[in-house]
């Protein structure tokens, strides 16, 4: 009796040293199960950047943009006179800028003002009346060409002058290189024939600021 005791006992003992090590090793396992991975964020696309509102070399302006107002350029020659030609009064000379194309300067240029004209109508209906009311210092101008150049400006200096007197400064062909846009203003006194002439000049942006 007392050998089956001891045998009892030690089989008992065996069982609860069993059972302590399988919960053991249960507690161990679960301790070193992997943490699920956190899911990983996909990359954000990113906008490819604009080409520099800026180039260097002198191109055909075919279309600009005037304070938001988007208008196509119309290369004009001189008149007989040497003076910078003007589109027809009809709507689509209404609705477009003319350029003195060269012998006059192209944006671009090293120097001197990118000549540009635009009609103003008795009432409304032209841009240039629409620049008469919105176009003001700080404002923005953009000259594009065909093959994707881009140049920007910003407006400097609004003057209106008698047209009796003239404005020879807007004519510099030397000095900095900047746009100026031209129209009639003041009183209509007869047909195409305006006592004043309001005149904008604009500076280029810098590259960096321009995008």
């Amino acid at each position: 009796m007392i050998v089956t005791r001891r045998r009892a006992a030690i089989l008992a003992a065996v069982v609860v040293a069993l059972i302590v090590l399988g919960a053991a090793g249960w507690m161990i396992g679960r301790g070193e199960e992997e943490p699920a991975a956190a899911p990983t964020p996909s990359p954000t696309p990113t906008e490819p950047a604009e080409d520099p509102c800026t180039t260097d070399e002198p191109f055909t302006p075919s279309s600009a943009v005037v304070d938001g107002i988007e208008a196509p350029v119309v290369a004009m020659p001189r008149d007989a006179n040497d003076v910078p030609g003007v589109l027809p009064l009809d709507d689509q000379g209404a609705s477009a800028i003319a350029w003195d194309e060269p012998p006059g300067v192209s944006p671009g240029e090293a120097s001197g003002n990118v000549l540009l004209n635009a009609h103003t109508f008795p009432g409304d209906g032209a841009l240039g009346n629409r620049f008469l009311d919105e176009l003001e210092l700080g404002d923005p101008i953009e000259l594009r060409g065909d093959d994707g150049q881009r140049l920007c400006y910003e407006v400097s200096e609004r003057v209106e002058v008698l047209a009796a007197d003239g404005f020879p400064r807007y004519y510099e062909d030397a000095g900095y290189p900047q746009i100026a846009l031209i129209v009639c203003s003041g009183e209509r006194v007869g047909p195409g024939d305006w006592t004043h002439r309001t005149i904008w000049f604009a500076t280029p942006v810098e590259a960096d600021l321009a995008s």
